[in-house]
């Protein structure tokens, strides 16, 4: 959520910091950049002269000055700079491991799919992203910061980082070849963020990628904002599949930790299509293992899942929830080799479970390629995935001073129906807000929905899905019914309310 004033003290429920691009002056990037050297130093048991931090920017307008301003705060406190310019979100990650810079950390200056408007800071050390809490905790502190100046080192990581993605997808290969995937066409739209070199690359290997758009850096995003799940965005990307007959189109945010995907027919591989083909190449790989997902996934995808020999581990919304859900899995000896979100963030566990929309696409397409040599599709994986009728999202606001109560309040209510309507049946795998399975025209778990707390936003999200016509109106009037009878609640349900007069 953006933030009207950089100072303000934020709600820690997110690792990345948002404002509006004129709010973070060039005082406060140096702030920010001297006190997160400071505190890298103090969590690491050392002195800042023996760190060096990365740091790169996307193309919006407001970077570069973001990104100076901040080296100029990180070298202020005897920290070392490693100024890597326009660059990914996974690129600077990858500078904090030792195939790489080796940096202590790195600082990614963007505002992520929002608009141009919009900026803000990424921190990432080599075990990801720092905590929500140690993010608020950071804002807070640089507030009174006083900076002095030092000197920045400028660093070429994105043609190093080019270089370890071709190595990467010509392991995945098999294939020492100089162009390992000529045959295959791609269409890539960065949507002028700082995604473009993937199609440099993915040149370099072979792949005719003619039809191609928003490749340069200008930070100039499309209408609507750059968010890859866009409606016209996703539109034209199909559009240009179709036209250029490529086997597959890739569309990136702006710092490219989240990819959309489009297959040969013009198709959106989104949520559960998207989670289902990526499990699917992994479960082919490692039949049995786990998949972590948020916990908005279809009753359809966790029956793929199982059918295809893997198990299905729903978990909290946010992919850094996911994320450090399946590292903790692992951990305890759990084969877990996939964290992924409906919203298109996925991390690898073969990726340091970094949430990389780069890796993502370079793993469908070595996949399409593959199958592709075999007379197949790519989509093909999924053919047997089944999904609803009907599914549907909104956002009911909470009216209460007390949110975490109120949003209790609404979960308790739900769950207390559930011992009086044996209909109503609380889901096993329930570890979020609460979901609820009904049993529709003698079917079985075939509709549901889900209530949870908002991570950002004083909201009770609802998400459901019918597998048969008419089965949102049936199981959301009951919803209506048991809310309403709840006068003291503090819930705006008018949205429900309008949703259902449209059913």
């Amino acid at each position: 959520m953006e933030s009207d004033n950089p100072t303000k003290k934020r709600m820690p429920h997110s690792p990345t910091f948002r404002a509006r691009a004129g709010d973070i002056t060039d005082e406060f990037a140096q702030q920010i950049g001297y006190t997160f050297a400071q505190w890298l130093a103090e969590r690491n048991g050392t002195t800042p002269d023996r760190l060096s931090v990365a740091i790169g920017c996307d193309p919006r307008p407001s970077g570069r000055r973001i990104k100076a301003a901040l080296s100029r705060g990180i070298t202020a406190a005897d920290a070392d700079v490693f100024d890597c310019g326009l660059c990914t979100t996974p690129a600077m990650f990858s500078a904090t491991l030792p195939t790489a810079l080796s940096a202590q950390a790195a600082v990614m200056v963007t505002g992520s799919h929002f608009g141009a408007e919009t900026n803000g800071f990424k921190f990432l050390l080599p075990e990801g992203h720092i905590t929500p809490e140690e993010t608020a905790g950071l804002i807070e502190r640089a507030r009174n910061a006083v900076v002095p100046d030092r000197l920045v080192k400028k660093t070429d990581l994105m043609r190093a980082y080019e270089d370890s993605l071709k190595a990467t997808m010509r392991a995945l290969l098999k294939d020492d070849a100089l162009k390992p995937l000529l045959g295959l066409r791609v269409v890539v739209d960065a949507q002028h963020g700082a995604g473009g070199f993937f199609e440099r690359v993915l040149d370099d290997l072979g792949v005719d990628t003619r039809g191609s758009y928003g490749l340069e850096p200008t930070g100039l995003f499309p209408e609507g904002g750059p968010d890859p799940d866009s409606p016209a965005s996703l539109k034209r990307l199909s559009e240009a599949v179709l036209e250029q007959e490529a086997d597959l189109g890739v569309l990136f945010d702006p710092d490219c930790d989240r990819v959309s995907i489009v297959d040969r027919d013009g198709r959106v591989l989104d949520r559960n299509r998207l989670i289902a083909l990526v499990a699917a190449i992994l479960l082919e790989e490692e039949p049995g293992a786990t998949i972590v997902t948020d916990s908005v996934t279809s009753s359809g995808l966790n029956q793929f899942i199982t059918e295809w020999g893997g198990i299905h581990y729903r978990y909290k919304h946010g992919h850094l929830n996911v994320i450090d859900e399946a590292i903790r899995l692992n951990a305890e000896g759990i084969d877990c080799p996939l964290a992924i979100e409906t919203s298109g963030h996925a991390a690898f566990r073969d990726n340091s479970f970094q949430d990389d929309g780069t890796y993502l696409a370079m793993r469908l397409i070595c996949e399409a390629f593959d199958r592709k040599r075999e007379g197949l599709t790519l989509t093909s994986l999924i053919d047997e995935l089944r999904e609803p009728r009907e599914s549907v999202e909104l956002r009911m606001s909470l009216t209460g001073s007390d949110l975490s109560e109120s949003s209790w309040d609404v979960i308790q209510t739900v769950l207390s129906h559930t011992l009086e309507d044996r209909s109503w049946r609380l889901a096993p795998d329930n570890r979020e807000g609460v979901r609820i399975l009904f049993n529709l025209e003698d079917g079985i778990d075939n509709a549901w929905f889900l209530m949870r707390m908002s991570l950002n936003d004083p909201v009770v999200v609802l998400n459901a899905e019918s597998d048969i016509e008419g089965g949102l109106k049936a199981i959301l009037t009951e919803l209506d019914d048991v809310l309403k009878a709840q006068d003291a609640m503090e819930l705006d349900i008018r949205p429900l309310e309008k949703l259902l007069e449209t059913l």
